[in-house]
């Protein structure tokens, strides 16, 4: 084989070889208390962020809650990705709420410390960009009430 062809041999291997894939460490800081667990979900799905559960590709995990909590998510793809958090005290599930439904009661709290406002942040607010190298993030939890 010439050698111009090995090399364009040798281009489209490394080409169709797949992308690494790296953890993902989450450090929450700042929950009230060790009461409960934390629900964690990652996506790159902008369309349901930061409801992720209807996206079958997506990392989740729920974890005791304490003082400070370490979530990690092993051989995440690269992509763009949000986290959405969920401090559920009361371990039931899901997000509750006061005032007609309109604040949270529960901790929250998003990838790049995306800030709430009239609701959750928007997918652009949040993303950020996984290589696949390991990547350490840190969210701080937020409370309403």
């Amino acid at each position: 084989m010439r050698a111009g062809a090995l090399a364009l041999v040798a281009a489209f291997g490394a080409a169709a070889s797949p992308a690494a894939a790296g953890e993902v460490v989450i450090t929450i800081t700042d929950l009230r208390s060790s009461e409960g667990s934390v629900i964690a979900c990652m996506t790159t799905q902008e369309s349901i962020f930061p409801k992720c559960r209807k996206d079958p590709a997506s990392y989740r995990t729920v974890v005791p809650a304490g003082e400070t909590v370490t979530i990690r998510f092993p051989d995440v793809t690269p992509g763009n990705y949000a986290i959405a958090l969920l401090h559920d005290e009361n371990d039931d599930g899901k997000a509750n709420r006061a005032f007609l439904g309109m604040m949270p009661r529960e901790g929250y709290g998003f990838s790049r410390d995306a800030k709430v406002r009239m609701g959750p942040p928007k997918f652009t607010d949040a993303v950020f960009e996984h290589t696949g190298e390991d990547q350490a993030l840190t969210i701080t939890m937020r409370y309403f009430l």
